[in-house]
């Protein structure tokens, strides 16, 4: 089975936490501060694999957490950083947001790699928190949330060729005439059920053909296998336009493919493309037709036979040619959100209360910093008790009438209010 469509979940690693630790010297309060800080959370790093076609093992596994980092220890030894998470893709892979549909990466070159969730910092140890009147300071950071997302996977083929056509073009056995697949081939609607590539060696020179199944009438909006696959031909340099010239009225069908291309994406339709009458050793009473209707555009029809090899030499010169005039399609570049700097004072923390008679201090400063900070310790509370008041919360909360024993809710920490730390 062939999947290009996966929805994942991926999280760096949280940091390690610092801890509060105290060496043993003489006439040093408590022996000295010497814990360690937390090491750095993994990151998940996603790495494009030329050994991948596909993107079915993400169908069973859909979450990707990076290694957390190690606390520290005592005599300030760091704690080890997490592992980074190598996760393998598929040249071709396109990486988007799964919330927003932004486009984070674009994974087009083997080896190529891109860092998408960040492990989060490590927490400070106790000796950051000394100073001439905080000798023996009991207080420590917790490390910080390693990056979280949701990601949207796509899979677009990188072939130089793309073939198109309708069903029993004639296409994968065309492709296993000028390459080394072996794309399974029969006289029904539908043979492909997946992209086929091949690599073709063209008197030294190689250029990479794919096989796209069979479009129909309405593929642009979702009939057939079309929808699914027309993808795949958007990274192609080049349109290899099969036409079987043994039905009635092949002009229709030719016009009938470009209207679909044109459909689903107009710069497909303007993909240079070659067009090439198969199945001529079964008869060319309809050839005539078609090239009369594919000299409308200005092109030159090639005529070929893929079960005999008749015009293939030509053909494959013509496609090698043209290749050498085209240039290889750009990677597409990250989506950045615009943002527009303005140099400000940062917002005040934001305070009120609710329905049940809590109080509320809303700011991201004043969040992320109690999230770090071991508020159920003592110390740790003074010491961020401390910084509050610097910042005026305590006076507007006592201007708005808080009570000794009330609960002050911060981030996700709730604690009973007392003037005795002031």
């Amino acid at each position: 089975m062939f999947f290009d469509e996966a929805k994942i979940y991926i999280k760096g690693g949280d940091g390690g936490s610092g801890i509060v630790s105290f060496r043993r010297e003489k006439y040093v309060p408590r022996g000295g501060p010497d814990g360690g800080d937390g090491g750095r959370g993994g990151s998940v790093i996603f790495q494009a694999d030329e050994g991948l076609n596909t993107l079915q093992p993400f169908r069973y596994r859909k979450r990707y957490v990076a290694e957390n980092g190690r606390q520290g220890e005592g005599a300030r030894r760091r704690g080890a950083d997490g592992a980074d998470l190598i996760v393998k893709v598929p040249v071709g892979t396109i990486v988007r947001e799964a919330e927003t549909n932004r486009l984070l990466a674009d994974l087009s070159q083997p080896g190529q790699q891109v860092v998408l969730a960040r492990g989060g910092a490590g927490g400070r140890g106790n000796p950051h928190f000394a100073s001439a009147t905080r000798k023996a300071p009991r207080i420590a950071e917790r490390g910080q949330k390693g990056e979280e997302f949701w990601l949207k996977l796509e899979l677009k083929l990188i072939a130089d060729v793309g073939l198109v056509g309708f069903p029993n073009a004639g296409k994968s056995t065309l492709l296993s005439r000028i390459s080394n697949a072996k794309p399974k081939v029969a006289d029904y609607p539908f043979t492909t059920l997946v992209p086929n590539l091949g690599v073709v060696d063209y008197h030294g020179e190689t250029f990479v053909v794919a096989d796209i199944p069979g479009l129909i009438e309405g593929a642009h909006s979702g009939a057939g296998l079309g929808h699914d696959f027309l993808r795949h031909i958007e990274r192609t340099r080049l349109l290899v336009h099969l036409v079987d010239i043994t039905q009635d009225q092949p002009e229709l069908a030719y016009r009938q493919i470009n209207k679909e291309l044109a459909l689903y994406n107009k710069e497909l339709a303007a993909k240079p493309q070659l067009v090439v009458a198969n199945k001529i050793d079964t008869g060319t009473a309809h050839l005539p037709k078609l090239q009369e209707e594919v000299a409308k555009d200005r092109q030159r029809l090639y005529p070929i036979s893929a079960v005999t090899g008749e015009g293939i030499e030509e053909l494959l010169s013509a496609v090698y040619k043209r290749l050498t005039e085209l240039p290889k399609p750009a990677p597409l570049l990250p989506e950045v959100e615009q943002v527009q700097v303005e140099v400000r004072p940062p917002e005040p923390p934001k305070i009120y209360r609710d329905d049940e008679g809590n109080w509320h201090v809303a700011g991201e400063k004043i969040e992320e910093l109690i999230a770090r900070l071991n508020v159920y310790d003592d110390d740790a509370l003074r010491y961020f008790y401390r910084i509050i008041k610097n910042q005026g919360v305590i006076d507007q909360l006592r201007q708005q009438g808080i009570k000794e024993g009330e609960t002050v809710i911060i981030g996700e920490v709730e604690f009973e209010y007392t003037d005795e730390l002031i």
